[in-house]
């Protein structure tokens, strides 16, 4: 768990430079499998939505090991994902503000838009 509290959204240009810079950040995308077929995030492990409750361990396990950024399409589900992650303990979480489709317009352009 890190020392201070980590805000509950982080910009794609903050989850970038940690990246670039080798900072431990795992990627999870919340999203469907088709829409992760259609864009994702390099690296990132898809664990859909509806899927949270049977993986609580898995995103324990990853907490313990790197701070977790949770995408989604336009950051609404993923902020949901980090708001019961939260409640039940998961508190290295993070969701990315305006999801993949905002990193695709700051971030990555190759990144399809959808």
């Amino acid at each position: 768990m890190p020392a201070q509290a980590l805000f509950i959204q982080i910009m794609p240009k903050e989850v970038s430079k940690c990246v670039e810079n080798g900072e431990k950040v795992t990627l999870i995308d919340v999203r469907e499998p088709f829409e992760h077929q259609i864009a994702r995030l390099n690296g990132s492990e898809l664990i859909p939505m509806k899927t949270l409750v049977e993986n609580l361990s898995r995103f324990e396990e990853l907490a313990g090991e790197a701070t977790l950024v949770v995408y989604c399409h336009h950051g609404i589900r993923s902020l949901n994902a980090v708001s019961w992650l939260r409640d039940r303990g998961i508190l290295n979480c993070q969701s990315l503000a305006g999801g993949i489709d905002r990193w695709s317009l700051e971030i990555d352009s190759n990144i399809p838009r959808y």
